[in-house]
This record gives C-alpha cells, sequence and structure tokens, in this order.
C-alpha cells in the first residue's frame, strides 16, 4: 500500500510472471519520479488490469491502469491512493489493515508486523545495493532514464515540451490564467 502515491505502479517481472503479453500495454510518453533516487524513469507502458479483493463470497473487482516499469523491485506491484479510491477502500497503517465493502459484506485485509519488516528491509536493502553498485551508473546512461541535478535550481524557462502545444484559457473572467496543452493528444 502506497497511500501517496498517485501511480499504480507493475514491475515488468509481475506481468512476465503472469504471462500476459507485452503487447498488451499501452504506449506511454510521461516520466515519473521517487522511484529511483534523484531520478526521473519512463514506464514501458501502461496496462489496464482486473484486480480482485475478497474471495469467492464476497468480493470487489475493479480495474486498474498500471504502468509497467523495467527495473527491479523487492514487490510484485505499488498500488496508489487511486487504487483505494476506485475501490472506496479504508486503510489503517497503524494496525495494516484495509477494509472495503464487499458484494456481501466488509471485507478486510490485512498484515502482519514482521512481514512488513521484511518488506521494508528488502526494499531498503535493494535501493541500497543499486546506489552502491554499478548499476546506478549503467541506469543513468540509458535513454529511459533521465537524471536530475538536485543541487542545480531549476526554472519555467527550462520546460521544453516534446511537441506543439496550444494555450487555453481556465478562467473566463481572467485571460491571463492560461494552461498550455499538447496537440497531439490522443482521444481515449
Amino acid at each position: 500500500m502506497d497511500g501517496g502515491s498517485g501511480l499504480n505502479i507493475l514491475y515488468v517481472d509481475t506481468l512476465d510472471a503472469m504471462h500476459i503479453p507485452r503487447l498488451e500495454q499501452h504506449p506511454v510518453c510521461s516520466p515519473f519520479h521517487g522511484m529511483i533516487l534523484r531520478a526521473q524513469a519512463y514506464p514501458l507502458g501502461q496496462i489496464d488490469l482486473p484486480v480482485t479483493f475478497g474471495n469467492q463470497a464476497n468480493f470487489c473487482l475493479e480495474v486498474l491502469t498500471f504502468e509497467v516499469v523495467d527495473f527491479s523491485g523487492s514487490y510484485h506491484a505499488i498500488l496508489s491512493w487511486s487504487c483505494y479510491a476506485k475501490f472506496m477502500a479504508v486503510t489503517n497503517y497503524i494496525y495494516l489493515k484495509l477494509k472495503m465493502l464487499g458484494s456481501n459484506d466488509v471485507i478486510t485485509m490485512g498484515s502482519t508486523f514482521s512481514h512488513t519488516f521484511t518488506c521494508d528491509r528488502e526494499h531498503y536493502e535493494l535501493a541500497t545495493a543499486i546506489i552502491n553498485s554499478s548499476k546506478l551508473p549503467r541506469l543513468e546512461e540509458l535513454s529511459t532514464l533521465v537524471v536530475l541535478d538536485c543541487n542545480k535550481p531549476t526554472s519555467l524557462a527550462t520546460f521544453c515540451p516534446l511537441e506543439e502545444t496550444k494555450v487555453v484559457g481556465i478562467d473566463p473572467t481572467n485571460p491571463t490564467k492560461t494552461v498550455r496543452i499538447g496537440t497531439q493528444l490522443l482521444a481515449k
């Protein structure tokens, strides 16, 4: 559970283990931040998958969109706040519980503190190993990864869109409030 994340993450190893063809993914051009220290990464694509909580007698099913990433993680997937909103689930991080309304009753999912500690330790060790290994400089060289210089200030003048944009007004009473949108956006 990552209630602070806005993306549902699925590792490509998990996708392969589920025997889902990679052709099922939709292309994505937007990077995301926070998975690799001081870097932005580009997903391999997005995929819509049905996710079920509960059992045959009492379940809740929703289709979620996952960002498929091609690097190691200590989890199979990471579910974001958008997942919990879609399931109308209530999380309690202190008791490690997740509750939602099922087809017949309340569904309660939980874990143990020892299991959570083990997962956190594996995640920390994996992140530390990647940072301290020769893999991080190799990752920085890949075209799907752009390393940010955190000590160098950035400005809006350094932003350069990848495609043509157009200006759209967002407040009819104030013509100075505008936003730029891409002209090549695909309709869904």
